[in-house]
């Protein structure tokens, strides 16, 4: 044992020397300590049916349509996108309700359109369940039938 010299602290404590450990040594023991976890699917996700109707814009969303045209012809040097949206947003946030009626019956209208496509897209997603569950049961119902007369069959030879 050592004792410590020109250290902080000043005093005479003794200290065991420790072995300086090698870089490869290092990097078994990383290796051995690291487990590798399998990454597992997420499967409460459903996944988005692209014939789907899209859902309808907001009247924040129709208002900054209209905006980004008007915006970008008094601003022509303006490219960026972010522009754009803080400039419309502050716009809307100072807008009266009666300036921003008009916008909002024009939601309105499109929700009510929207939800008429998709109650009937629900109901031919529906409809094709059904025809895919009638098929499978037609088909276990044959398959079933086919044991059956397979049964029958070596009945009658054996």
């Amino acid at each position: 044992m050592k004792e410590a010299k020109g250290k902080k602290g000043g005093g005479a404590v003794a200290k065991e020397r420790v072995p300086k450990v090698q870089d490869k040594d290092i990097k078994k023991r990383k290796g051995a300590v690291k487990e590798t976890k399998a990454k597992k699917p997420k499967g409460g996700k459903k996944l988005k049916d692209p014939n789907a109707p899209k859902r309808p814009p907001t009247a924040f969303f129709i208002f900054l349509n209209e905006f980004r045209e008007v915006f970008k012809r008094e601003n022509p040097n303006v490219k960026g996108v972010t522009a754009v949206g803080k400039a419309g947003g502050e716009k809307w946030k100072s807008m009266s309700e009666a300036e921003k009626q008009p916008f909002m019956t024009k939601a309105v209208q499109k929700k009510s359109e929207y939800d008429k496509t998709i109650s009937a897209y629900n109901k031919k997603q529906d409809e094709d369940a059904e025809e895919v569950e009638a098929e499978e049961s037609d088909k276990c119902k044959s398959e079933i039938n086919d044991d059956e007369d397979e049964e029958e069959d070596e009945d009658l030879d054996g």
